[in-house]
């Protein structure tokens, strides 16, 4: 008698806030290879963190931020390394996140080894980009923000479409919020840049 396989159905499984699942970085790096279309971040704790796919306006917000970041890059000369939303750092701490836009200074790229290198590089990248999307607590980016700054960040823009709101962050000053600015500077840390964010507003 031959035996059929019984195939198994799917089941979604939901977890609560108040449920984490805890893996080693190592078990993320296999996991997020195996689940590539979507973003995972591990928290220091080793808890895991599965974020949705974005809507359209959140995904066309990214893009105008990165055509706005590529361009700068391009026309200085390409200084340091830019990176989008899809990109994982292991940073200090031990989490692992994904910032929606970032980037890092080419002398503390060339400073990582081979190993430090690999999948996740083990760095905190020196500017970072939140922006808020329909699932996103503002409270939950904050502490994200203040996550980054202490594993070293030099500057960091939480940027809430909703209420127009920009909140910018920088190591041992206090939040700086701007309500409906039509631009931001880069600052010393990205000569040149500045982003238009009627265009981001506008999505």
């Amino acid at each position: 008698m031959v035996q059929t396989p019984t195939l198994l159905e799917t089941i979604a499984l939901t977890l609560p806030r108040a449920i984490a699942l805890r893996i080693t970085p190592e078990q993320f790096e296999t996991l997020a290879q195996h689940n590539r279309d979507l973003r995972l971040e591990r928290t220091h704790t080793g808890a895991l963190i599965v974020n949705p796919p974005t809507g359209w306006e959140t995904g066309e917000r990214n893009v105008k931020f990165s055509i706005q970041l590529g361009n700068w890059w391009e026309s200085t000369g390409e200084p340091g390394k830019i990176f989008d939303s899809s990109t994982g750092f292991t940073i200090p701490n031990g989490a692992i996140r994904s910032p929606d836009a970032s980037w890092v200074s080419q002398e503390r790229w060339d400073a990582l080894t081979p190993e430090q290198k690999r999948t996740f590089a083990n760095i905190c990248p020196d500017f970072v980009v939140e922006l808020r999307s329909q699932s996103d607590t503002l409270k939950s980016l904050q502490e994200k923000m203040e996550e980054y700054i202490e594993n070293g960040a030099r500057l960091g823009w939480l940027l809430d479409p909703f209420k127009k709101r920009v909140e910018i962050s920088r190591p041992g000053q206090p939040v700086k919020i701007l309500n409906n600015p039509a631009q931001l500077s880069g600052e010393e840390i990205l000569p040149g840049f500045v982003l238009n964010l009627k265009r981001i507003w506008g999505a």
